[in-house]
């Protein structure tokens, strides 16, 4: 049988049970539905933590911290490195020659000191850190109340919400909203804080300081060193933003609280707790880092990265490291939408070949007629084939549809109850190209499958009996 005559009996096989079928193809568009609604809510959360992890600025970031500190981030030490005590300082030499690195845009220090700031004359004990320009785009200031630094190099800062609320002399509340922290930017913005640290500078420098104000004092009776000696200054800084997330949310408990541009902290030479770790060890006034992130062109080139940063003697920490189990996470909850999506597909290929079957004995004395002038059997398989197929394509078709019409009101839906809890929009339901034809030829898969016993049974029938069949 010519492939033009298989599919216009099947077309018109069926349109003659257009209720019996029509409702066949919607169990199927129902299964269909259900299967792509719970995969592609699946896809979605996943492409949500990618972008939020891609925002953060944390996604395409190596941080890099030296063998001599004994935290490592939890990695195991290189076999062939030489031990901590004699591996490499993490200094600004060490820092642009990671900067030379192909793929590597942009290498920042984590410039951060616990010090005491004065606000109304009123000590405050905590832990400032420098934050780079390009922190300006990351997620943790989308709700910033106020604004971000006006320039590199300005006198100014951004707090975090928990030190507002210690500014302001208030007990923090848990869930604290947007809400509560713009009404803790509105008292502050503006205001002046003192920020008391201690700088380095250069040994001869400090020489020339002592012998002008004491010239019998001896240099091992100041506060010097063989490289630097450290002078206490204070620096007034103008509060121009609360941040209302943590942009130190991967630093553990280390995180600070206030926060002032990158490039003022490094004009200032500001004494770090690894300066005097590694006194010793220090060349010149040259600074000491606990840790380095490093930012990558393209997020592809992290693995490559790592090990180039490795083999100069430095350990490597970056979040695809600890993304590993949430990708495997995806993986089985994908695995497990997919099945339980798949269950009403399973339960709609009964419907078909409950149609199939009722079709036989209603076409039975057509089949023989079929087989009477010259049909063989494969010719009756491939028409039961061509109309289960048909079923399928079309409930596969019509299910897509369906199940990114569901995708879609419930995302708005969502949306609506978190705006009005004055949290930001998220889209969390993805449909893509490749769902869309995977669901369908699933379908259509499914419906053959479905056919097949009908299809052999239709095949089985005896010419003879099925002509004498009223």
């Amino acid at each position: 049988m010519k492939l033009p005559d298989l599919t216009e009996l099947a077309v018109r096989n069926l349109r003659e049970s257009v209720l019996r079928n029509s409702l066949t193809t919607i169990g199927i568009s129902v299964g269909v539905a259900s299967l792509v609604a719970m995969l592609s809510l699946g896809i979605g959360l996943q492409q949500m933590a990618s972008r939020r992890l891609m925002k953060s600025g944390l996604f395409d970031t190596v941080v890099v911290t030296s063998r001599r500190d004994l935290r490592n981030f939890g990695h195991e030490e290189n076999g062939n490195a030489p031990p901590p005590g004699e591996s490499k300082l993490l200094d600004e030499d060490a820092r642009l020659e990671i900067e030379k690195l192909p793929n590597v845009t942009e290498v920042y220090p984590d410039i951060r000191f616990p010090t005491t700031l004065l606000y109304e004359d009123k000590p405050h004990l905590t832990m400032v850190a420098a934050l780079p320009w390009s922190a300006k785009s990351t997620d943790a200031f989308e709700t910033l109340q106020g604004q971000f630094f006006s320039n590199e190099t300005a006198h100014e800062a951004v707090i975090q919400k928990a030190f507002a609320e210690e500014l302001l002399g208030r007990t923090p509340k848990p869930g604290l909203d947007e809400t509560n922290a713009r009404e803790l930017a509105g008292p502050l913005l503006g205001k002046e804080l003192t920020l008391r640290y201690a700088q380095r500078e250069a040994a001869t420098a400090a020489s020339n300081n002592t012998a002008s104000n004491n010239g019998s004092a001896s240099q091992d009776e100041n506060l010097t060193s063989a490289a630097y000696s450290v002078v206490s200054r204070e620096l007034k800084l103008k509060i121009v933003g609360v941040s209302d997330l943590d942009p130190e949310s991967m630093r553990g408990p280390t995180r600070a609280r206030v926060f002032v541009p990158l490039k003022l902290a490094e004009n200032l030479h500001i004494m770090l707790p690894t300066d005097l770790r590694e006194i010793s060890a220090a060349a010149g006034d040259q600074a000491v880092y606990s840790s380095v992130s490093v930012r990558v062109q393209d997020p592809a080139k992290i693995r490559g990265i790592e090990d180039a940063i490795k083999k100069m003697g430095f350990n490597t920490f970056s979040i695809l490291d600890a993304t590993r189990s949430l990708q495997q996470f995806f993986a089985v909850l994908d695995l497990f939408l997919g099945i339980f999506g798949s269950l009403a597909l399973a339960v709609a290929s009964i419907g078909i070949v409950n149609t199939l079957v009722m079709a036989i004995l209603e076409r039975r004395r057509e089949i023989g007629i079929m087989k009477a002038i010259g049909a063989s059997d494969g010719d009756v398989k491939k028409l039961f084939f061509a109309e289960a197929g048909a079923m399928g394509i079309l409930g596969g078709i019509v299910g897509v549809v369906l199940g990114w019409a569901i995708g879609q009101v419930i995302n708005l839906g969502t949306n609506v109850y978190l705006k009005r809890q004055s949290l930001p929009p998220e889209h969390f339901w993805a449909v893509p190209v490749w769902l869309v034809g995977a669901a369908i030829l699933f379908a259509f898969i499914v419906s053959l499958a479905a056919g097949l016993y009908p299809a052999g049974r239709a095949a089985r029938l005896d010419p003879v009996q099925a002509l004498r069949y009223e």
